[in-house]
């Protein structure tokens, strides 16, 4: 499957710092680009741990889904290795040098996606 990253229309204001740049020129092209891999890796771990969401209420799915990006390290880092995984040479280098507040972003990022998205999570 060839995967393009989409364009994302009037992220881009003056005045921002370089981080915002790269989060909203990189970060949030490349979740939205991998976003049915977020999704069906989601769902994945709810079964192999046996989550239940059906009897949760739609804010308690919110909760619940945080939790498990904040809780489980391995999960949080396999959903990192999925975002950085699409970068160029060039964003990683650039991403390397600041990897710990871009990894804050990248999962605020994809914990918003994925409760944006509790539809789509069987």
């Amino acid at each position: 499957m060839n995967k393009e990253r989409p364009v994302l229309e009037d992220l881009i204001k003056d005045n921002m710092s370089v981080l915002e740049l790269f989060q909203n020129q990189t970060l949030r092209p490349v979740i939205k680009m991998q976003h049915d891999l977020l999704i069906a890796s989601f769902n994945a771990y709810k079964a192999k741990r046996k989550i239940d969401f059906s009897s949760l209420t739609d804010q308690k799915k919110r909760s619940k889904t945080k939790a498990v990006f904040v809780k489980d390290i391995n999960y949080k880092n396999l959903n990192l290795g999925f975002i950085i995984g699409a970068f160029s040479i060039e964003e990683f280098a650039y991403y390397s040098l600041n990897a710990s507040e871009l990894n804050k972003r990248i999962i605020q990022i994809v914990i918003q996606r994925v409760q944006d998205s509790l539809t789509e999570i069987i």
